[in-house]
């Protein structure tokens, strides 16, 4: 078999050493190089499975190999040496594309790690991601039934282009990435896609709602327990951290955490080490985290709502997911291919969609975005005649029903925030099924399809007595 081959970039001689030693010792080879110009000579002579390069070279920096290395030999991840205490650095060159940074003094611990996830990209991430192939889009692209979103993201338009090419590349990177946009636009699809293109993708995915914990439970489920550390710990019990070890930690509305909570994140993320509950040593651990929110986090910041450390630390690069009102030349393909699944998970044949409903269906406002689509098309198979889809058996809002003639459109103004304007819907929901059920929570709970738990959550968050 092949021995994988790294080039190394620096000018210091015992640096040079030091790196080469350890990737022989690793069963790797090495090339050194002391500047940029013998960089460039050495790129030319033969290829690459990685590069590590210091930040600081006699003739340059660190970004111009990079720059020249994603210019030239896209398919070769770099990681960059930085010193200590270079936290611009670092950041400015994972935005840039490196994979990752190395801090001097260099660790050999974190420098065989970073090594080894780099050497195990998937050598063609970015080109699944950037180039999906034309004439087979519904066939190869499957939606999780589970999520309610797709495994792949659907659509050719340029914005959902420009998603999957930012996928692509975040994927061969280790730097943290914040997705913002509408509650149902996407978000947790892309974090699956950087996870499963990077080098973490034999390891665990794990998605957190940050909304959805109570905060009286929070700590014990992100940091986990020691038996008889608090009444009820019956048992050792690992917490979300300890579960994406090695993999990815997905934080879904990061922008809910209290702030006692952030500090306690923050904390692990600098020092990459948890303490269990009860417990007296602390583990380290090693995932990357993406965080995920509808809402604006550098607003919070400046209301005093969200850390701004923390913030800094966890929006190193951002990806915005388009609203499916922006992107209604993708709707018809969405359509299509969610109507083929739906209808095959319930057995039935699939149904003709009316030129009028698709009219209708392009024209709507999607205050819900994708993940609203796909209850109005599964309302739409249970109420049509079995052949034929039209209008009337959508059941689209009014308010959300604006024409735009198949141009982009915000559709119709609403006097107040998308947030708020979800949560009066989900308000008025769960007040009707309390009432159907005389106040009897568990019963209400039933008739929404959530767990008791998860109504508890909402009756506290929506302040519904």
């Amino acid at each position: 078999m092949t021995s994988n081959h790294v080039l190394i970039v620096d000018d210091e001689a015992d640096i040079r050493e030091l790196l080469v030693l350890t990737l022989m010792r690793m069963g790797i080879e090495a090339t050194a190089a002391e500047n940029c110009k013998e960089a460039n000579s050495r790129l030319e002579e033969r290829s690459f499975d990685l590069c590590l390069t210091d930040m600081r070279l006699p003739d340059g920096d660190g970004m111009m190999v990079l720059n020249h290395i994603a210019a030239h030999y896209p398919n070769t991840p770099v990681a960059v040496i930085t010193a200590y205490g270079s936290t611009d650095n670092a950041v400015a060159a994972l935005k840039a594309g490196a994979f990752d940074y190395i801090s001097k003094p260099i660790q050999l611990k974190q420098l065989r790690e970073v090594i080894t996830a780099a050497l195990n990209l998937p050598r063609q991430a970015a080109t699944r991601s950037e180039k999906p192939e034309r004439g087979r889009r519904a066939a190869d692209i499957v939606l999780d039934a589970d999520a309610g979103f797709g495994r792949r993201l659907l659509g050719e338009s340029a914005a959902i282009a420009k998603a999957r090419t930012m996928i692509g590349k975040l994927a061969r990177s280790q730097a943290p990435v914040h997705l913002t946009g509408e509650s149902g636009s996407g978000k947790e699809v892309a974090a699956r896609m950087i996870h499963a293109d990077s080098s973490r993708r034999d390891k665990s995915f794990i998605a957190v709602n940050c909304g959805a914990i109570p905060e009286n439970l929070m700590e014990s489920e992100f940091f986990g327990y020691r038996k008889g550390a608090f009444t009820g710990a019956d048992s050792d019990r690992d917490g979300f951290l300890h579960a994406a070890v090695g993999g990815t930690l997905f934080l879904d509305e990061v922008g809910d955490l209290p702030l006692p909570m952030q500090v306690k994140l923050l904390r692990v993320i600098q020092e990459k080490k948890v303490r269990k509950l009860g417990d007296t040593a602390e583990l380290a651990v090693d995932f990357r985290i993406i965080s995920a929110t509808h809402k604006n986090l550098a607003d919070k910041v400046a209301a005093g709502e969200f850390r701004q450390d923390l913030y800094y630390r966890l929006n190193v690069i951002e990806l915005r997911m388009p609203a499916l009102r922006e992107i209604p030349e993708d709707i018809p393909l969405m359509v299509t291919q969610l109507l083929a699944r739906l209808s095959h998970q319930s057995g039935m044949a699939l149904p003709r969609l009316s030129a009028e409903a698709m009219r209708a269906l392009i024209n709507y406002d999607y205050p819900g975005n994708v993940r609203e689509l796909e209850n109005i098309l599964e309302r739409a198979l249970a109420l049509c005649d079995g052949e034929h889809i039209d209008v009337a058996d959508l059941h689209l809002s009014a308010e959300a029903s604006a024409p735009n003639n198949g141009a982009f459109s915000l559709g119709d103004e609403r006097t107040q925030p998308l947030h708020d304007y979800l949560d009066a819907i989900e308000r008025t929901q769960i007040q009707k099924a309390l009432e159907q059920t005389k106040n009897n929570k568990t019963a209400a709970a039933k008739v929404l399809g959530i767990s008791f738990r998860s109504l508890r959550y909402r009756l506290e968050r929506l302040k519904i007595e």
